[in-house]
Parts: C-alpha cells; structure tokens; sequence
C-alpha cells in the first residue's frame, strides 16, 4: 500500500532564515518517524507559494512569514483560503508585531500562529503534525476497525452473527467468500455502544460528522445511509407545515416530489428548460424563480437541483440573495456535486453560495458506497430538536456501519488528496472531449450545445467531469450504443437520450479506462451506420392546475381509469380529472402530471403518444395490466371536499 506524504510550505522572502528553517524543520521531521511522510519545502515569495499550492495537492499546511512577506498578509492569506479551503494555514509573528490582525482570522481563516524568532523547530512540528493527524481522522472507521478486531462473541443482531451463518455453509457459504470476513464483521447493530448511534449521535459517529462539517464547509454535517432521497424528505418536512408553499424545479429528484406529499406542503412547479435537440431538461430560467418569488410572498423554502445529472450549474450566489430577501430559505440538491468543495474550477459550492441546507450523494463522486449521502447545514435559525426528529422518523434503526465508515473514509481522502484527484479527473475529461472528436463521429457537447436560449444570460457553468457525447452521426441509438459498449467492450455508460451518452468522470477514473473508452468509440465509429434522423418526442405539456394539495390526493382512495381506450387512443375520460400519483415517464424522467392536479387533454395525449414511440418506454405512477395502463385519479364526489383556493398566494 502507497504510504502518505505530506508538505508544509514555509513561505518567506529572507532566504537565510528560510534556509536555516527548512533544515531545522526537516531534520526534525526525520528524526521523528510520523504517519503521514511529513516535510517541508520552501517558497521564496507569494507568487511561488500559490504557484506550489496549485501545482502540488500534497501540501496540506502552509506556514507564513509574516514579517518578511512580499505581499500584503490578508490579501495572501484570503486567496489560500479560497483557492483551496481544505489548506491549513500558520502564520509565523515577530516580537512587535500586533497581533490583531492574526487574532482577527484566528477561527475563520488561519489555524494558529508562532512566534518567529523562537526557531522551536521540534514544538512547532509537532504542532502542525498534530493538525494533520486531527483532518486525517476516521474516528468512526477507527473505531470499527478496533471493534472487528476485538474479535467478540456475538448474541445480538444481525441474525449472520459476523457471517458464522454463512461461513462453511455448502449452500450459502459462497456469499460468505464473495463478501469476504471483514464486511461480515462490521455488519454490527447498535447493540455495539462503542460505535455509536446514528440517531442520536454522542461519541465516534458525532466527531466523524464535525470533521465533515469543518471539511465542506458547514455548520453542521449529517450523515445519512439512505441516500440523499432520504436526506431531502427530511429536510422538506423540517421547513414545512402542511399548507406551506414550496418552490421547486418540475425536473427536481422524485424524492422532493415524494417530499412534497410527506409534508403536506403546497407546491408551486417551476417550468425547466428543455434542449429539444438532445432530449436534455437543465435549470430553471433565473427570471422564472424571481417572478416566483414575487408572486408567492408566503412562500417558505425554495429547491433547485445544481449541478443537474447533465452538469448544469446555476449561478446561486444572486438566486440565493433574493430568496433570502425574500424569508425563503434555500435547498440545493447537489447529489452530483458533492466533490466541488475541492478544486478551485468547480466553485464556488451551494453553501458557498448562502444556501440554507444541502444535500449531497457522497457515493455518487466521491469514494463512498451507495446509498452514503450528507446533509450539510448552514441555515442560521437551524431547529436542531426538530430535525432531529424528522431524522429518526426517516432513518433506519438499524443502520449499515460499513456505509457510515465509507462517509468518514470519503471525507478524509477528500481533505487530504481531493484537490490532486479531481486535477486529475478535470485533466482525463479533458483529454477526452479532444479525442473523442477526433473520432470524426462522436463529439462531447460544451456548454453551448447545452444550454438552451433561454439561460443564455444566466450565467450557468459547466461541470466538465460529466460528458454528453452526441452520437448522432454514428447511426445508432443510445439504447444501441450503450448495448454494444457493454456487451462488446465491457463499458457500462451512466446514461443516454435517444442521440446521446452521459459517462462520468470521478475520482476513480484511470487513464486505462480512457484508453480503452477511446479505443471502443474508435472502433465503433470505423462501422458507423448511415445516420438516421433522430426521433422528435412530443412536447412535454404544462402542469395542470393544483386543485388540491398533493398530500389529500394522493392518500385519497380514488378510482382507476385507463389510460387509452379500447381503440388505443388517449381515454378522453381522464380529461379534467385530478390524479392521485405522479405519472413519469422514462424517458424524459418529468412528471407529466402530479397527485392534486387537473389532468390535461394535452398531458393524456402525450402518454398516449410516448407509449407508442418507445419500445423501452417505463411509465411510473401506474398499473400496468397486460398491455394496458391504469391511473388513479380522485372520485368525483371527493374533488369538491378537498378542493381549496386557487387564488390563495
């Protein structure tokens, strides 16, 4: 196993003292056999400093002469900070210096200071070895791996007993050696005090979640095993009473749609855009969530989605503003973004930005198994108790320990080489966009390609580790394409539209894999068919009119109608009616309509017109029964009872 390395990078221009400094320092450092291959490099002005901080990810500390400094301190010291927040940050002081300002950033920016004419090599070693060793952490995982090691006799859930069911068993004893020993060992319960409790965090699982907080930036930092679908639900029924109204993206995550009905809340469906070309939905139009704003002064929280599954990401810093201007607290789903935190080219982040709470899928970009997601908060009226109570009403009693270990583990390896592996990965996208274009067939589509005309002054960024490849010129479909990248070349793809590919880019992404990737498009392209002109969906029709809250409709019994009629047709019986689940199909993935709203003759021809188009069509929010689907919609003499008012704001 590759061993750790570390650099401190002591910055000052007295080339005597910086000498003498390194060489003390060093000379310490290797006397003294630490954990994490500590040393120190110098920096002979400013400008070498920032150049080292961008060029080399395994300086963690960087150590100030103030006093002999080439630059003004704060302006330095604030662009350390925001070129890479996760950098500890000394300052070295001189006899008469004031101290106030360093007292000033103490807390906020800087971590600590000494003073410079003490020469206490080994003291401040020690120091800064201490502040490595305390963002290096796992106080979860450590503990876990103590636990298994303990070795104990198990009489308490779960029921495999640290895998004594399954080991040696001739017909279940291969899942044991799939799994392996140490898996089986730490599926524990909270029977184990010493690993704490999920639910009502107070020793390892509590400091786990405080080193995230302080990594991404937060107040506070929850972990959560059940995806950042979980984490929204709670959320949501934390801000929201029933009747409240929410503001949310129409293309937001199903779990904000389920959200909406948990909590009773009112919703007010924002239009997103469509790149008809592509099949693509991005961001909301910025003017679209200000006239919203204006329009619903009642409103209580807002939800955006940044980056989307394609890699669109809003300029929040003004929508944000304006919410709060407002008394609308901000929700951003960052659930393909959790790595943003650290690299300088995908800030700034939601929380940077003044959201109130994010959510974020660790697993999905950063290395944490599924399912393993994060609730960051930064909402200054922050109801802990009620939270806590949304919490415990969601998550499972009975939590996967492996899962909280891969949030501790996820976050460390974040702090400490992050910034050098998503360089890394911003560097493979990168290569690949020009590559794959010189297969003259395939083309990684910009942010231009992207963005519809509607956010062509919105200011939206482009997350470069997800690549939309236009496969048009190739003559297949993407369900073809991605059936012969899989059973051809062994390459599973994240997704497609009818003329394209999404593949992710992630920390874990290797030049062989590129390579392989390029070699398989190669190959491809060389037997590319005759293009085809692709197929245009119908246009997605507008949400009908909310004739009563989600959460009424959709606990109503209701009544099933078919979709088409005996002939095939759009069943013009379920025009006007008010459904009772959301109806989505895949793709696009947006509900065509939602529990509590009037049914459109539009929105039914639309399903009738989708379901003949495609063949792989799945269509969620009804019952299938042979070859026919079935909706459920509120009975007639239900719809006056639960009807309120549309013109209430």
């Amino acid at each position: 196993m590759n061993k750790p390395g570390c650099k401190v990078l002591v910055v000052g221009r007295d080339a005597v003292w910086l000498r003498e400094a390194i060489k003390g320092l060093n000379h310490n450092a290797h006397q003294e056999s630490g954990a994490f291959g500590l040393s120190f490099v110098p920096a002979a002005s400013a400008a070498d400093a920032q150049v080292a901080v961008r060029d080399d990810g395994s300086i963690q500390i960087v150590l100030i002469d103030s006093q002999d400094l080439d630059q003004p301190l704060l302006p330095f010291v604030d662009w350390l900070g925001d070129f890479r927040p996760e950098l500890s940050l000394y300052v070295l002081l001189g006899r008469g210096e004031e101290r106030a300002q360093v007292a000033n950033l103490l807390g906020e920016t800087l971590s600590g200071y000494f003073m410079r004419d003490e020469q206490d090599w080994a003291g401040w070693r020690h120091i800064l070895q201490a502040e490595i060793a305390e963002k290096a952490a796992t106080p979860f995982f450590d503990a876990l791996k103590r636990y298994v090691e303990l070795a104990k006799d198990s009489w308490h859930t779960p029921g495999h007993s640290g895998g004594d069911s399954l080991r040696g068993s001739p017909w279940v004893g291969d899942f044991y050696q799939f799994l392996g020993e140490n898996t089986l060992r730490a599926d524990l319960s909270v029977s184990v005090p010493m690993l704490d409790s999920l639910l009502h965090p107070a020793g390892v699982i509590n400091d786990a979640q405080a080193l995230a907080a302080r990594a991404f930036g937060a107040r506070r930092t929850y972990f959560a095993t059940n995806g950042s679908s979980t984490a929204n639900k709670v959320i949501l029924q934390t801000l929201l009473a029933p009747g409240d109204t929410l503001l949310l993206d129409r293309n937001c995550h199903k779990s904000v749609h389920h959200a909406t009905i948990l909590s009773g809340a009112r919703p007010v469906y924002l239009e997103s855009t469509l790149n008809r070309r592509y099949g693509l939905f991005g961001p909301v139009p910025k003017q679209t969530i200000l006239d919203a704003l204006a329009a619903y002064p009642s409103a209580r929280v807002l939800i955006l989605t940044s980056s989307t599954y394609d890699g669109l990401c809003y300029d929040l810093a003004p929508i944000i503003a304006a919410a709060h201007e407002c008394g609308v607290k901000v929700v951003v789903d960052e659930a393909w973004y959790g790595f943003a935190r650290f690299h300088p080219a995908m800030r700034p982040t939601a929380l940077e930005c003044g959201a109130d709470y994010v959510t974020q899928s660790t697993h999905k970009v950063l290395s944490a198994l599924s399912q393993a997601s994060m609730i960051h908060v930064n909402d200054p009226a922050f109801d802990a108790h009620l939270f806590r109570e949304n919490f415990n009403m969601h998550a499972s009693t009975s939590p996967q320990y492996s899962i909280i270990a891969s949030l501790d583990v996820a976050r460390k390896q974040a702090m400490m080489e992050g910034y050098t592996l998503i360089d890394r990965a911003l560097g493979i996208a990168r290569e690949l966009r020009e590559l794959i274009a010189g297969t003259g067939v395939f083309r990684v589509l910009e942010l231009d390609d992207l963005l519809p005309a509607e956010l062509a002054s919105d200011a939206i960024r482009l997350d470069p580790t997800k690549l939309t490849i236009d496969i048009s010129d190739s003559g297949y479909s993407g369900a073809e394409l991605r059936d012969i990248l899989l059973e051809r070349f062994n390459i599973q793809v994240e997704k497609t539209t009818f003329n394209t590919l999404t593949l992710l880019v992630t920390i874990g992404t290797t030049r062989s894999k590129a390579s392989r990737l390029l070699d398989a498009l190669m190959r491809v392209a060389r037997d590319k068919r005759t293009p085809r002109r692709p197929p245009q969906l119908p246009a997605l029709p507008g949400l009908g009119r909310l004739v009563c809250l989600p959460r009424d409709a959709f606990y109503e019994a209701g009544e099933m109608l078919p979709l088409l009629d005996d002939d095939g047709r759009p069943n013009v019986e379920l025009a006007g009616r008010v459904a009772c689940d959301q109806v989505t199909p895949y793709p696009p993935g947006i509900p065509v309509w939602t529990p509590g709203q009037q049914i459109s003759d539009e929105a039914v021809s639309y399903l009738g017109r989708v379901t003949r188009m495609q063949k792989d069509l799945e269509l969620h929010g009804v019952e299938q029964d042979g070859d026919g689907y079935y909706v459920r919609v509120l009975r007639l003499e239900d719809e006056q009872m639960l009807k309120f008012d549309r013109n209430a704001r």
